[in-house]
């Protein structure tokens, strides 16, 4: 009996050990220090009960201790339950980069405009299903807990969190999902076109609610490449269904009678206030502007699952609260984000913008910053305490003429492939690397794909890129095109004057490489000016097919263009971006019934990228088919490139936590691999 009594003692007190070691507090490991405890199934990242496993500990969780103050300041949100209430089940665990943070703060941006210039920011608050690890390679979980696909990439299944809500307080869910892609993506009502990129070879993908925390994209044919996208876009794939789907009238039969209540004329009416479609999610907010009109609505935004929510819109800036039921928590059990508020200035003129910079009057900067800025950053670095970090781009300067353009004349001659081979040659290359990237950069052929896979044959990367004028004028000539009367500049062949005229943006481009391609141009005799404008107004033009050169920077990583077709369908590109074929994409969208129907080369590219899209990367399909992608384009010249360089980031050494970015680029969504979640301020 004694025997017995002490193996009972041994055994209790055996669990209680147990109990106590497991529920010991979690160590406070970062990247920089890991502590001994092993890392999980993807980099930097855990899943709760992968990481209590792995630390041998159970987590307990604490909140922002100014967190009511800034959930008062959401419009709608009611009062706060605990911490443990409003995070998942679930919570996606992050390591730090270098500590733990401290609450507080707020982070300061400068953007171009409403529009412009913000992707900088949107990228420190978003999220999406997977993202890019900071390594550029790995996808990993963000807001799904995990993703599968099947065997023949048809089927994309995306596990979500249990308990995860919306930043209003409500369950988000696989309806969430289906509601986004079926009402608001694909509803010709809300978007006439549907983004590409949510599309295979132009059908429609269907999205199945297999539970709660489970939905499934069912594709019509394989694409590898619609998880990158996920990876790397803007574009969110979920919308609160709660929110939005009472206004919507294939949801709520109701819903037209709801929003005439609230004073609109209709549920779409209400969708549009709110920008429903979930993609570009930087359009203005005009009920926080009209406090009248939010009296009978849910709120002044929608609700998000994103770090921050706008609380305040303006035409000076914005400004953004700490979204209090956000589902990242770091590896000691804190909500993150760390900062409670995010300020967003818009300065379009770029010598104040810079100014602002060297006066240390935000956090972060990197886009619409170019090389040429970097000695006056680098000047007064020391004396306001920040570090520029100079890293590698994704993106090239580019130039194209567009081949669908108004005049008749003109339009004959851009579409003339000597002209462009002409104007290639005339561009003086080996200057620009000298004079605007202080030879940091590389002389290079536009060819879409950036990284350049395997199967781009060099050729084409020097393609008419050797600075050659004599080559340049006899093409010119060839063409018809001869200085008349001479004042030095060549005229159209029907013998009218030709002047081009570029308007460019610095968001897109640096003034310096465009005044020394207008100069090249201008000494081969086809006069050239050049003026700096807004993003706005450069976007407008270009899209009412108003310029004669497009400008802008320009490539994308082969992953994500398997996920996109823009780079090879007309007008090659979307509004954000660098495109010059209008009339071409028009005849395609009208099936031919109005536009300009592009040539043979242009056909070709669009039955390529579709096939490419199919293939996985790296076969032999894949490889033939992108290889003749970039021989269509780049042997047809449709975009010049210039020189590939390295781009500034600009942070302030009182923001912790930040790490050297692997790029400065749009293409990884800028700020979104390095989890700006964990920065916090510490002066």
């Amino acid at each position: 009996m004694k025997k017995l009594y002490l193996t009972v003692v041994v055994f209790l007190l055996a669990v209680s050990f147990n109990t106590a070691s497991f529920a010991a507090s979690c160590p406070s490991i970062t990247v920089s220090d890991m502590q001994g405890v092993a890392g999980g199934k993807y980099p930097q990242q855990y899943e709760l009960s992968e990481f209590e496993k792995a630390a041998g500990c159970k987590l307990k969780f604490s909140e922002n201790p100014s967190i009511k103050k800034i959930n008062a300041t959401i419009v709608g949100n009611k009062g706060l339950s605990g911490v443990n209430k409003r995070i998942p089940k679930e919570p996606l665990v992050v390591v730090p980069y270098d500590a733990i943070g401290s609450y507080g703060g707020t982070f300061r941006m400068l953007s171009n405009a409403t529009e412009a210039g913000t992707s900088d920011l949107l990228s420190t608050r978003h999220v999406n299903f997977v993202r890019y690890s900071d390594d550029l390679n790995t996808i990993v979980p963000n807001v799904a807990k995990e993703y599968s696909w099947n065997d023949d990439f048809t089927q994309l299944t995306f596990s979500l969190r249990k308990g995860h809500k919306w930043s209003d307080g409500a369950p988000f869910t696989a309806d969430d999902v289906k509601f986004w892609y079926d009402n608001l993506m694909m509803d010709s009502k809300i978007r006439e076109k549907p983004y590409d990129y949510l599309l295979v070879g132009g059908k429609k993908m269907t999205v199945d609610v297999i539970d709660a925390q489970t939905v499934r994209f069912n594709l019509p044919a394989p694409k590898p490449g619609l998880l990158a996208m996920f990876a790397t876009s803007y574009c969110l794939g979920f919308a609160p269904k709660h929110h939005l789907g009472q206004f919507h009238p294939d949801v709520n039969p109701n819903a037209d009678k709801l929003a005439q209540d609230a004073g609109f004329e209709n549920g779409y009416a209400v969708l549009t206030a709110y920008y429903g479609n979930s993609c570009w999610t930087d359009t203005p907010s005009p009920l926080l502007a009209t406090p009248d009109k939010v009296a009978n609505l849910p709120s002044a935004v929608q609700p998000s699952l994103e770090s921050f929510v706008t609380i305040e819109d303006t035409t000076e800036g914005r400004i953004y609260a700490a979204n209090p039921y956000f589902y990242m928590v770091d590896t000691a059990g804190n909500q993150l984000p760390y900062i409670d508020y995010q300020d967003e200035r818009y300065i379009n003129d770029n010598e104040m913008r810079i100014l602002k910079l060297v006066n240390g009057e935000a956090e972060y900067k990197a886009q619409s910053l170019n090389l040429e800025s970097v000695p006056q950053l680098l000047d007064g670095a020391e004396k306001g305490n920040y570090s520029v970090d100079v890293v590698p781009g994704i993106t090239a300067g580019a130039f194209s003429f567009n081949v669908t353009a108004e005049d008749l004349e003109k339009r004959k001659v851009f579409n003339d492939i000597r002209f462009r081979q002409a104007m290639s040659l005339a561009i003086n290359r080996a200057e620009i690397n000298d004079v605007v990237f202080y030879g940091m950069g590389k002389a290079q052929q536009y060819v879409a794909f950036s990284p350049v896979p395997d199967f781009v044959d060099p050729k084409w990367l020097n393609y008419m890129i050797k600075y050659d004028q004599a080559k340049a004028n006899s093409l010119l000539d060839a063409v018809g095109m001869a200085d008349r009367d001479g004042d030095g500049f060549r005229k159209l062949p029907n013998g009218d004057a030709l002047a081009l005229n570029i308007n460019f943006a610095t968001q897109g481009i640096g003034v310096g490489e465009v005044e020394l391609v207008a100069r090249s141009w201008n000494e081969v005799g086809i006069k050239t000016n050049f003026k700096e404008v807004t993003p706005d107004e450069y976007r407008s033009a270009q899209s009412a097919n108003k310029l004669d050169v497009a400008v802008w920077i320009k490539g994308q990583p082969i992953a994500i263009v398997l996920g996109t077709n823009e780079m090879f369908v007309p007008p090659y590109e979307n509004y954000f971006g660098h495109r010059n074929a209008m009339l071409w994409a028009e005849y395609i969208d009208s099936n031919g019934s109005s536009g300009v129907k592009p040539p043979a080369y242009a056909m070709e590219m669009i039955e390529d990228i579709n096939v490419f899209q199919t293939l996985v990367a790296g076969t032999d399909a894949s490889n033939k088919r992108g290889a003749n992608l970039v021989k269509n384009l780049t042997g047809n010249l449709l975009f010049i490139g210039t020189v590939k360089a390295p781009y500034p980031v600009f942070h302030r050494n009182a923001l912790k936590n930040f790490t050297t970015f692997q790029t400065a680029s749009y293409e990884y969504y800028r700020t979104y691999p390095y989890r700006p979640q964990q920065w916090f301020i510490s002066e």
